[in-house]
């Protein structure tokens, strides 16, 4: 793609009322735009690096024979009233509004109780089971406090994916297979090494629920880790935990982090509440069981931007990267041989960001910086006369050269 009929401009500064360095950064670089506290557009940069985590975590989910949907952001009063989840003392971040008919309807901040009740009529026995669904959908939250940009937002794009078993021991064996889905996500998202599968509040439905959270200093979060043992606490229900887990408090290191998926194992509760039943061998009603996953997809864009980034800009890791290379040509024999190699590179599936502007060659390399791209290839006149063509690699700042006949190689 030509940075001319990119629809994109950078920044000198963000707006002043955005504090969060990754709002910042995306609002800077062109990936992002601020419509409101903890409401923001996705532009062509942004969208790009969304739906490669989003192939990523779908990739995984897919790998544990999980099937995606996309249910409906409306939902009705009256199945949220069976769990007691309508009710604003319960669930405080709520919006909702009113039909034409007057009737009144929520705007999906999860989906639990919906896919219960759609489930009625695709799972009768026990043949029907396992199963999972999963979708990515915008969601919509309440929040009092929005101020961490996109890591924490009133609007939102996130993975829910569903479970439904016979057995609690089945629910069980894929609980755990979907903790080790999640480690491979965040670990093809660059982050696998700073996230940690922590013990949290599993709320009304069970004493424990796991999250996953990655150390972040702008992260709204305090867990409590073992680094040697690989157990994280989460600091709301230390005191539980470390009697549960057997482990002294002083061995614990506390760091700050921020949240980038959850899961929650809801046994049958839900499932009775709603009348989901199935029949089984014995000819008998059982209860469902039911575990919950989550993913937050731009919250993870959040934290990837705020961790990886320096004083120039993003920093983002080869496998999320709106492009894989930052193609720069300057002076008139340099724009020509940078025709020539982005043509090579495309026709080869390697995805170049190819700034033809007529604009000077500091400009482009700033833009280059700020927007993150993993590698920046410069050909000039200087260049094409030597023979060679500079490459710089984003993340480390390395300076090397390439013969021109050798760049599809240089970045295969």
């Amino acid at each position: 793609m030509r940075v001319s009929t990119l629809f994109t401009k950078t920044l000198r500064n963000a707006p002043a009322d955005e504090v969060a360095k990754n709002a910042q950064l995306l609002i800077r670089a062109g990936f992002v735009y601020k419509e409101m506290a903890g409401a923001y557009a996705y532009l062509p940069l942004g969208i790009r690096v969304i739906e490669k985590i989003k192939q990523i975590v779908r990739e995984e989910m897919n790998a544990i024979n999980s099937s995606e949907l996309i249910m409906t952001s409306l939902q009705r009063k009256e199945i949220w009233e069976k769990t007691g989840r309508w009710d604003d003392e319960t669930v405080d971040i709520w919006f909702k509004t009113k039909l034409k008919d007057d009737s009144e309807v929520g705007l999906g901040w999860s989906h639990e109780e919906p896919i219960v009740e759609m489930m009625k009529q695709y799972v009768k026995s026990y043949k029907d089971l396992p199963s999972s669904l999963y979708q990515f959908q915008t969601k919509m939250r309440n929040e009092v406090r929005a101020k961490s940009g996109i890591m924490r937002g009133r609007e939102f794009v996130m993975k829910d994916m569903y479970s439904f078993h016979a057995t609690a021991e089945d629910l069980a064996s894929y609980y755990d297979a979907t903790i080790a889905a999640y480690n491979r996500v965040y670990e093809r998202l660059g982050i696998g090494d700073d996230t940690y599968v922590t013990f949290a509040s599993g709320g009304a439905f069970t004493k424990f629920s796991h999250e996953f959270q990655t150390i972040c200093e702008a992260g709204e979060d305090v867990i409590y880790l073992h680094r040697e043992k690989n157990i994280a606490v989460n600091e709301e229900v230390i005191d539980d935990a470390v009697k549960e887990l057997g482990i002294a408090r002083e061995e614990l290191e506390q760091v700050k982090t921020a949240e980038v998926g959850n899961i929650f194992n809801f046994g049958s509760q839900k499932t009775d509440e709603m009348g989901l039943y199935y029949t089984g061998e014995d000819g008998q009603q059982h209860s469902l069981y039911i575990g919950s996953y989550g993913i937050g997809i731009t919250r993870a864009m959040g934290v990837i931007a705020e961790k990886m980034s320096d004083d120039k800009g993003l920093v983002w890791p080869k496998a999320i990267a709106p492009f894989a290379v930052y193609l720069v040509s300057i002076g008139d024999n340099g724009t020509k041989a940078a025709e020539k190699a982005y043509s090579e590179l495309t026709a080869a599936g390697i995805e170049v960001l190819y700034d033809d502007r007529d604009e000077r060659p500091g400009a482009k390399f700033a833009d280059a910086e700020l927007m993150g791209i993993p590698y920046r290839l410069t050909v000039s006149d200087r260049t094409v006369e030597a023979g060679e063509y500079e490459v710089v690699n984003r993340q480390t700042g390395e300076v090397t050269t390439c013969a021109p006949e050798s760049i599809v190689a240089q970045f295969s």
